[in-house]
């Protein structure tokens, strides 16, 4: 078929209301601008076939920057004669499906041209006379490593440096790589916990923290300027080169983990804990288990799992939140009599975690209560040790976002520290680090990236805000600004030190749990989200955002709502006098202290829904051990009350 025999077909298939013309004409866009062959012969396969749905799905939008960059999916619902090709590793087809909403060369290309060429004009304005520096990583999957070098040879016929990743690697790693290279930028090809369909282009700039204002729009900008393939190459004498990293970067990162530790001696009681990780066949298994490992932990991993496979054959889904991507880590610790199972995502930029309780069984504790757990231990052990103290408390503070549990807001105000509220995604927290550091004298700002933690943290204590911790709800946890995101190694070596602590005194991770709560109140967290797949999806769940703002509810479970805060429409301040960014998401609190909150996710086509129930002891006392059942009953009761009551009120809304 060419695109003079499709383009009629297109054209009556809009007049017959099978395809949108946003479709047709996003699909007319990229087959103008491609002389790749296969784009136009696998639509006119879909096309002949009438799978209006899937052409649907692939072209009713441009593939846009969410949270921090580029999502979507790689392998169509239905995979072409032409995609699936000669077939590529591990069961994957052989070419990513063709699509303006899918993640495959034709939108890498535009991706990494945009950003070179915007890393390239802002050296320019700043007056930097040398090439630009990209450091490009990828995760485990599906096509992972042929976008990596394929952005890289883009990169170097931009004449920009590429710094390659010899194999997969954590995301962590590559805005760690970032600063330490003094990087003009970096990208990370993944799509973190989503379903293995699906791949994406994470934009990082030169602070190794992912992209936000001015650098996203203008990032953008240079991308939704591009409409083909066909680009020109600067001369051969102006071409960038490739440098492979590996084991130093490596080796420097490792080091730099190691001093999250905050009371090395209490490890010896950890070697009494047997552990069980898995890296769900991502890229955790590279140096979490001989981290943990090198600290002198019983350190088993699941063989199945260490093997790296973007199909992630052995799990539904790759996510660690989730009890059933860590199954398999379950039944090998009964297996060997176990403490501790320790997963993290493909990207090991999330952690999630299971242990024991007081009767011996295994569970699964949230995303909030490892947050807490391990804020609480490192905001006591500065405490204990001097380090945090009356003279210098004011300038030590916590970071969290607005969805994540209040608890750890309680926990700052007892010790009588600052804490912020963020938007939900790690570039907000980066981006508040980013501040912190440029509060500090000039010579200190000069030489910052080659300070110890030590230094770092004494220059912060004394001039500006030192960050004690920062997470978010969804399983992300950071420890120290020496990287600006979500860390799951990090996460697994505080969370071992956090259970040799409890160890030591002889008490299980949970009843540590309820120490604190009785210490600082109980509060529980409920998170729900809905899926809206495809176009059809999109638009509902555009038309269920929207009714939240027009016609927010007045009362749910029979609960009054006494307040509603839209980040979109109200000006939002936050505690370091901040305006927020406006964002796409409403708070509603009720008259018994519960709230919860709507926002749709910026990585996948979901609308999330957020719970927060509480029963804090009165000023002055705390909660006695014998009464925390029952609260905690009374608490979860009220909260599945709301989320019913929620959902009648969604059923309502788009119907």
């Amino acid at each position: 078929m060419t695109l003079e025999q499709l383009t009629p077909l297109l054209s009556a298939a809009v007049a017959e209301n099978k395809l949108l013309p946003a479709s047709r004409d996003n699909l007319l866009e990229l087959l103008g601008g491609s002389s790749t062959p296969m784009y136009l012969q696998s639509v006119g396969e879909l096309v002949t076939a009438g799978e209006w749905d899937e052409v649907n799905d692939r072209f009713f939008k441009k593939l846009s920057f969410g949270t921090s960059g580029l999502r979507g999916r790689t392998i169509g619902k239905i995979i072409t004669r032409v995609e699936q090709g000669n077939g590529g590793p591990n069961g994957r087809p052989e070419f990513p499906c063709v699509g303006t909403n899918n993640l495959n060369f034709y939108n890498l290309s535009r991706a990494t041209r945009g950003l070179a060429t915007y890393v390239n004009k802002f050296l320019a304005q700043t007056n930097v006379t040398r090439r630009g520096r990209i450091v490009i990583c990828h995760d485990t999957r599906h096509f992972s490593l042929d976008f990596a070098k394929f952005a890289a040879a883009i990169c170097n016929d931009l004449g920009v440096d590429a710094f390659l990743f010899d194999s997969h690697r954590a995301t962590p790693e590559l805005s760690y790589a970032v600063r330490q290279l003094n990087a003009d930028a970096g990208v990370m090809l993944t799509a973190s916990h989503n379903p293995a369909h699906d791949n994406g282009f994470k934009v990082y700039f030169n602070d190794g923290s992912s992209i936000i204002d001015p650098h996203a729009p203008g990032i953008l900008a240079e991308v939704n300027s591009i409409t083909s393939e066909a680009y020109d190459k600067v001369a051969a004498d102006a071409c960038g080169t490739i440098t492979m990293l590996g084991a130093d970067i490596d080796e420097s990162y490792v080091t730099r983990l190691k001093s999250l530790l905050m009371d090395p001696s209490i490890l010896e009681k950890g070697r009494a804990l047997k552990v069980v990780y898995t890296a769900i066949h991502g890229c955790g298994g590279v140096l979490a288990p001989r981290i943990l490992r090198e600290l002198g932990f019983n350190v088993l991993t699941v063989p199945e799992q260490d093997i790296p496979d973007g199909r992630f054959p052995t799990v539904a889904s790759p996510n660690p939140e989730n009890a059933a991507a860590l199954k398999m880590g379950m039944d090998l610790a009964e297996k060997e009599g176990a403490d501790i199972v320790i997963g993290t995502d493909p990207d090991c930029d999330r952690m999630g975690v299971v242990v024991r309780n007081q009767s011996g069984k295994l569970t699964l504790i949230t995303g909030n209560q490892i947050g807490s757990l391990m804020a609480w231990y490192r905001i006591k052990q500065f405490v204990d040790q001097g380090i945090i103290n009356d003279g210098n408390k004011a300038h030590a503070g916590l970071i969290k976002t607005y969805v994540t549990t209040d608890l750890q807001a309680a926990i700052c105000q007892k010790y009588g520290i600052h804490y912020v509220d963020t938007l939900t995604g790690f570039k907000y927290v980066g981006a508040k680090l980013g501040k912190y550091e440029h509060l500090l004298p000039a010579d200190i700002q000069a030489k910052y990236r080659t300070m110890t933690d030590t230094e770092t943290r004494d220059a912060h204590l004394q001039h500006g805000r030192f960050f004690v911790f920062g997470g978010e709800e969804s399983y992300g946890y950071l420890g120290s600004d020496f990287i600006r995101d979500k860390d799951g190694n990090g996460a697994v070596l505080m969370f071992a030190e956090l259970a040799a602590y409890a160890k030591s005194r002889n008490l299980t991770i949970v009843d540590l749990l309820d120490e604190v709560y009785c210490q600082f109140g109980y509060f529980q967290e409920e998170s729900y989200s809905k899926a809206f797949e495809g176009a059809a999806g999109a638009a509902a769940m555009g038309r269920l955002m929207a009714s939240y703002n027009n016609e927010p509810p007045t009362s749910l479970a029979g609960l009054k709502v006494v307040k509603t805060t839209d980040f979109g429409k109200d000006t939002v301040i936050d505690l370091e006098g901040d305006e927020v960014p406006k964002e796409n998401m409403l708070f509603f609190d009720l008259a018994d202290g519960s709230r919860f909150a709507v926002r749709p996710s910026g990585t996948e086509p979901k609308i999330k829904y957020y719970f927060f129930g509480r029963k804090v002891p009165a000023a002055g006392s705390v909660l006695s051990a014998g009464e925390l059942p029952a609260i905690k009953a009374s608490v979860s009761e009220n909260l599945a009350k709301l989320w019913a009551d929620v959902q009648a009120d969604i059923a309502r809304r788009i119907a």
